[in-house]
């Protein structure tokens, strides 16, 4: 297309596309490896302590038995770097056909577990980063509007309030100050908002008990993640203001509000969009121990469980779907951002 913009369809659009996905592919691979080799590591120990739970009312199972059903016995396998890559192949193997193991004391299967939490991390995921941007693009816009002002100060200093605070420090301090909302005097309905369900509750079997569930850690996710979101929006709002174009279109007497929102938004939320890539990690590792304290049966929650109960075939499955999650996570956002401004497409 001459004179414009390339189209969706074009040339060099599919052949950016493609480049980016191809890496997509070794970039787990190797993400796999490394969580191989890393709990290659500490398997051992596992099966010593297996052994010493069991063989107290289990004769028959020996150590050689345990690393045999771990994958990890290097008599059979010859050594321990073949053992690492055979073992890192075959779970891989397992892997592309939908088998992540099981866990070795339950037996139970480890995707059949993840398929019931993957969707309650999503959702916890998704709600923070809407509150997150729900509450930093718009200071973040009339903080650069108005700055150098009492209102720009106050917003900044909100900023690195937000940044300071941890979301687990700022989850436990949830639940002391509303354990006593009885004191307050507040009625039976709003206390039941205030207190989430002890049992978790799927949306779509309940879905008021789900929100209820939801809503608190959703929002403390997401005031910790806004700190950084608004602080860019500030700066790229500022650098926007500063564009001949935009100064163009304050000398032809044109509104306010009709400058910011046609003119400069859409331009400096190109930078803040890309910044939604980082965050995915920062939310998933931060649901982690939100999930503990608010009782959410997600990858969180799960993680904690495994890694103490040294059941290290979940932990490879958590950590695997958490990197995919990230690794297309960051695909889809270079996509978009390569859409939203071109010019990245020739770095």
């Amino acid at each position: 297309m001459k004179g414009g913009a390339p189209g969706l369809l074009s040339a060099e659009v599919r052949q950016y596309f493609i480049r980016r996905a191809l890496l997509v592919i070794p970039t787990v691979l190797g993400v796999t490896l490394l969580i191989t080799l890393l709990l290659q590591i500490l398997q051992g120990d596992i099966a010593d302590q297996i052994f010493a739970e069991s063989a107290t009312f289990n004769q028959e199972l020996t150590k050689e038995k345990i690393k045999d059903d771990l994958g990890i016995n290097d008599k059979v396998l010859g050594s321990r770097f073949l053992g690492i890559f055979k073992q890192w192949g075959e779970w891989v193997g397992g892997v592309a056909h939908g088998d992540f193991g099981e866990y070795f004391r339950s037996r139970k299967s480890v995707g059949g577990e993840l398929q019931n939490r993957i969707p309650v991390t999503l959702e916890l995921s998704g709600l923070a980063l809407f509150f997150s941007l729900v509450i930093a693009l718009p200071i973040g816009v009339i903080s650069a509007i108005r700055q150098d002002t009492l209102v720009d100060h106050t917003a900044r200093s909100f900023s690195i309030f937000m940044l300071a605070l941890p979301s687990f420090w700022l989850g436990t301090l949830y639940f002391v100050i509303v354990g006593h909302w009885r004191d307050w005097g507040l009625p039976q309905s709003v206390g039941d908002w205030l207190l989430p369900p002890s049992q978790y509750k799927d949306f779509w079997e309940d879905p008021e008990a789900n929100i209820r569930q939801m809503w608190a850690p959703a929002a403390i996710l997401g005031f910790a993640l806004a700190g950084s979101v608004m602080r860019l929006t500030r700066s790229q709002m500022l650098e926007v203001l500063r564009q001949d174009y935009v100064r163009t279109a304050w000398s032809k007497g044109l509104r306010e509000r009709t400058v910011v929102i046609r003119h400069a938004i859409k331009n400096a939320f190109i930078p803040v969009f890309s910044l939604i890539g980082v965050q995915i990690a920062i939310l998933v590792s931060g649901s982690v121990v939100l999930e503990r304290i608010f009782g959410l049966p997600g990858l969180g929650l799960m993680l904690i469980e495994a890694v103490s109960q040294r059941e290290y075939v979940a932990v490879q499955g958590v950590l695997l779907v958490v990197a995919i999650l990230v690794v297309l996570t960051n695909f889809v956002v270079d996509m978009v951002y390569s859409l939203l401004d071109p010019r990245i497409r020739y770095a």
